[in-house]
């Protein structure tokens, strides 16, 4: 929340945070310069996360939570720009729902929008060209971004808020967020990955064509999807 870090650790995240940013303020660009017809996917994309991120759900341990959506963003346009649409989130959620905070949004950026969908994207690359199924696919790919997330904020809470050396510093720190978002996290990631997994069903059976330029997944995947021969 707007505040909650020390001020020399909200620079340290916005020094990680812009070098992310500048990269994919870039390759959207270049996206939106060679296929137009990439934007409707993109507003699809943006949307989910302002709407699932936007969702604060109390959590049992006395915090709260919410989704983060951005596995599908991951998913069709890559982590960089990923990075740029959930900086605009988080600055609307910011100003206009007091989600988050502008002293804190390298933080979020970094936890959110850099990170998280890092991760997700690792496991895409990896699964993407495998024998596993396309939706399950996407579904791990949601659900690891979303945890992800959390991880980093758990991190990023113990580096400015450690324990005692004699109780185990950070390390301890890290394992008490941890223990305050998991709970939460982990059910809500589940529902976070089934949701956008079905999305992407929606896109696949709907748009086609732009996923098969965008080479978001094999071709014979996706017609395989679509029942076609």
């Amino acid at each position: 929340m707007e505040g909650f870090l020390p001020w020399q650790w909200c620079v340290v995240w916005w020094i990680i945070a812009l070098p992310c940013l500048v990269f994919g303020i870039y390759q959207l660009k270049k996206i939106l310069e060679t296929d137009r017809d990439a934007l409707p996917l993109l507003g699809v994309t943006g949307g989910f996360i302002f709407i699932l991120s936007s969702l604060k759900l109390p959590s049992v341990t006395g915090s709260c939570s919410h989704p983060t959506g951005t596995g599908l963003s991951v998913i069709c346009f890559g982590p960089w720009i990923t990075s740029v649409i959930c900086a605009i989130v988080l600055l609307f959620q910011s100003f206009f729902l007091a989600h988050g905070g502008l002293s804190v949004l390298g933080a979020n950026i970094v936890s959110m929008g850099v990170v998280g969908p890092l991760a997700g994207y690792a496991v895409y690359r990896a699964l993407r060209n495998t024998q596993i199924n396309m939706y399950l696919t996407v579904f791990i790919v949601c659900a690891l971004a979303d945890l992800f997330t959390y991880f980093t904020t758990s991190l990023e809470l113990a580096l400015a808020y450690p324990a005692p050396a004699e109780v185990g510093g950070v390390m301890s720190s890290f394992v008490l967020f941890m223990g305050i978002f998991a709970i939460t996290q982990v059910p809500l990631a589940i529902v976070e990955g089934i949701v956008l997994a079905l999305v992407f069903k929606y896109i696949v059976q709907l748009k086609p064509d732009i996923l098969l330029r965008l080479k978001i997944f094999p071709e014979e995947k996706i017609r395989a999807a679509r029942g076609e021969a």
